[in-house]
């Protein structure tokens, strides 16, 4: 009897949410529903005005599109389960789901910061060998470089996923969390998770190691060469670098930030833990349409054309 008990592992979980709201969690439905619904309008923005524009189908302007999204993705990976929840009250989900919905977790983050050293790479490309540009930054290529991201992403990934699908769950099926985040749900373990512990903290480290590696390398001899360039071609090259660089300072800062989440998460109380993990997971596809919106000129002029085509039409209609 003991012995079977000590064997046994849950297959299906339920996801609380944010447990001290969970009677009334149909409050949280509206703001985290109009912040998935500004977060798909904006994105699909960018790459609709990508998509139509021919002017735009350079390569920094397709990265810019890829990275909205792969934004769309990483969102309704984890928002609309969630807010079925708050409906619902018993957002039941198997063992299976939940690691799949893990795995295109942080596959989705990968992939963010894969195609911003993507971005790196093209603009030391453009101004650092730009006789070159056109020869190195073809369609093919390009192609190639976001098979690579992928696989890299996967490869980072998969050892995460395997090791947390190798553990027992037989504490209780209750995951106090609106996600099956990692450390969400291996809290739930009856044995030891010491190696998905390390290997975790490992691929995260050499991660962001050869990360901070490429871009400092990257945008360091990207400003040493842009500042070199006189007249608007330097105003160029630094602003759209500088909008380059806001967006990976957000994207990492809160990516480290879950990092500091699970620090904390002893001392502060669980709501306050899942909020921390919603504002990582979330905040980062709602502000980077938004940067390059109103930062790449090129975009903002042709979104802003396509509104006014739309009020003529709507005053015309009237």
């Amino acid at each position: 009897m003991n012995i079977s008990m000590v064997h046994y592992s849950h297959q299906e979980f339920i996801l609380l949410g944010f447990p001290s709201f969970y009677e009334s969690q149909h409050l949280l439905f509206i703001p985290f529903f109009l912040i998935y619904v500004v977060i798909l309008v904006a994105n699909i923005i960018i790459i609709h005005t990508v998509l139509m524009e021919s002017s735009l189908h350079a390569p920094m302007y397709v990265l810019i599109s890829l990275l909205s999204a792969v934004n769309i993705c990483g969102t309704t990976t984890i928002v609309p389960k969630m807010l079925l929840g708050f409906l619902s009250y018993q957002n039941h989900i198997s063992l299976v789901g939940c690691l799949t919905q893990m795995f295109f977790i942080y596959f989705i983050i990968m992939m963010d910061c894969n195609i911003l050293l993507m971005m790196a790479l093209d603009r030391y490309i453009a101004i650092c060998k730009p006789l070159h540009y056109s020869n190195i930054m073809t369609k093919h290529n390009l192609f190639l470089l976001t098979i690579v991201a992928v696989v890299r992403g996967v490869s980072f990934v998969c050892p995460v996923i395997y090791l947390a699908s190798r553990v027992d769950f037989c504490h209780s099926n209750i995951i106090h969390h609106f996600a099956c985040e990692h450390m969400a749900l291996l809290s739930l373990a009856c044995g030891t998770i010491t190696k998905n512990k390390l290997v975790g903290l490992c691929l995260r480290v050499f991660s962001m190691l050869f990360d901070m590696s490429f871009l400092c390398t990257s945008y360091g001899s990207i400003m040493s060469v842009a500042l070199t360039i006189s007249g608007a071609a330097r105003h160029k090259s630094l602003h759209t670098c500088g909008t380059h660089i806001l967006v990976i300072l957000i994207v990492y800062f809160f990516r480290l930030s879950s990092s500091i989440v699970y620090r904390v998460s002893r001392s502060v109380s669980q709501d306050t833990h899942n909020l921390l993990s919603a504002i990582y997971l979330l905040i980062p596809a709602l502000v980077n349409p938004l940067i390059y919106g109103l930062r790449t000129t090129e975009i903002r002029i042709r979104i802003l054309k396509v509104f006014c085509q739309i009020n003529i039409g709507l005053h015309f209609m009237s």
